[in-house]
């Protein structure tokens, strides 16, 4: 069986237990907290810039008015909806990321559920049903897709991505085997996202890309478009032509259908890139327990995956964007009592701050390829000559009842405490819902 097959089976085939276990049932709980957590970084991220310029031209453009987009009554068409909604809720880098997939998946997966979802009409339980086999779509090819696809400069979030979200679309429209297969083929040809691009508005973009595509491809597939079948797999198709390591040979394979992997999606704490986040763990536990201060420091030194250095080690950040890559200027941020998950810590102000200047300049960044690229190993020299180390592994999973806490913690500081309790009420009764006001969770 080729991987697009095995994908469209997974896709079609896929039944929600009625008597889940407790894996699944805290399974589902996680896809609920990052449905909360990606409707609160919309919501926040709704009047960046970035934000801004790609809705008002969609709704310059128009069209059918179908679906909800945050921060306009305007109505807009599916796809449409979900370039928005994806390009927005990526906007402040703050939301989820599957260290499998390499990249981001709420982001692309939810806002093209939704938009479909709204203009089909579907219950909570299929919503729901959608969202979960996109995620565990992308996850699935985007480890397939492996650290060399990465590596050779294509975002994950965007490519592998693009096919979860298509495949997210494909079980909401009801599509049969083979025209999910047609559209996986359709995605091959259309996915795309370089990493070059990060630290502009570029890269959020690339999530409202990857989500308008799903939606567009498993229309047309749904109409009788036709691509290569295998188009993912085929000579000279996607894995061939970007880099893909395919160390399965069959795919994600004997793995789509369980057991299941999108419960190690990890929530974001720290408003910048996933990539430095277990260096700031890392580094605010020394601070916390040794009592360190600024006026301390002679020397830090942070050791990480190699793959992070071409991604998020920006050695002199001048705007607020380039300064959510920065392993330097995250270190000044932590030792400088900023904190880390604010959103207005990420400012061009802040980047000419002469005290954070003082630390970058103490603190080298250097590859470790003995650790995995959730982990960090950080080490901090005081002027008295004492030393302190420690290492911090993102994929050490929280407790499922912890990691509520702290999404809905986050969730009510960049919304508030009503609008928090609002959404979550919404989405934790979905299961049940026959048709959800998903409206509610725009506004």
């Amino acid at each position: 069986m080729s991987l697009s097959e095995h994908i469209a089976d997974f896709v079609v085939g896929y039944t929600h237990a009625e008597e889940p276990s407790e894996s699944q049932t805290e399974l589902m709980h996680t896809l609920k907290l990052s449905l909360l957590d990606w409707c609160a970084v919309a919501i926040a991220g709704s009047s960046e810039p970035v934000s801004c310029i790609v809705r008002e031209q969609a709704l310059a453009d128009a069209g059918v008015e179908h679906c909800s987009v945050f921060g306009a009554s305007q109505k807009l068409p599916m796809k449409v909806a979900a370039l928005v909604n994806g390009t927005l809720s990526h906007a402040l880098d703050y939301d989820d990321t599957h260290f499998a997939h390499v990249g981001h998946t709420s982001v692309v997966v939810f806002p093209a559920v939704l938009s479909i979802a709204q203009a089909k009409g579907s219950s909570g339980r299929e919503l729901l049903d959608a969202a979960f086999i996109g995620s565990e779509v992308a996850c699935h090819v985007g480890a397939w897709l492996g650290r060399s696809h990465y590596q050779a400069g294509f975002h994950q979030t965007a490519t592998a991505g693009t096919f979860g979200a298509t495949a997210a679309a494909c079980r909401l429209l009801k599509l049969n085997p083979l025209q999910v297969r047609h559209a996986l083929g359709l995605a091959a040809t259309r996915a795309s996202g370089l990493t070059s691009q990060f630290g502009t508005m570029s890269k959020p973009y690339h999530a409202g890309m990857a989500a308008s595509n799903g939606v567009e491809v498993a229309l047309l597939a749904s109409r009788g478009f036709t691509a290569n079948l295998d188009g993912m797999e085929c000579g000279r198709g996607f894995a061939e032509t970007h880099h893909a390591e395919q160390e399965n040979a069959e795919p994600g394979s004997a793995l789509l259908g369980g057991p299941y992997v999108f419960n190690a999606v990890q929530h974001k704490f720290h408003a910048c890139c996933h990539g430095l986040h277990a260096s700031v763990e890392a580094l605010q536990y020394l601070k916390d327990t040794q009592g360190l201060q600024a006026s301390d420091i002679s020397s830090i030194a942070v050791k990480t995956n190699p793959r992070w250095l071409k991604v998020c080690n920006v050695a002199e950040p001048v705007t607020a964007l380039e300064s959510k890559f920065s392993y330097k200027h995250l270190c000044a941020l932590v030792f400088s009592d900023y904190d880390t998950s604010a959103l207005d810590t990420y400012s061009e102000e802040c980047c000419r701050d002469e005290s954070l200047h003082r630390i970058r300049s103490l603190t080298e960044v250097g590859a470790d390829d003995t650790l995995p690229d959730t982990a960090s190993q950080v080490f901090v020299e005081c002027a008295n000559g004492s030393v302190y180390e420690a290492h911090y592994d993102l994929a050490d999973i929280l407790p499922i009842r912890r990691r509520e806490q702290k999404v809905l913690t986050k969730a009510c500081v960049l919304l508030n405490d009503q609008k928090t309790a609002e959404i979550w009420s919404i989405i934790n009764s979905m299961d049940t819902a026959i048709a959800p006001d998903l409206e509610r969770l725009f506004r």
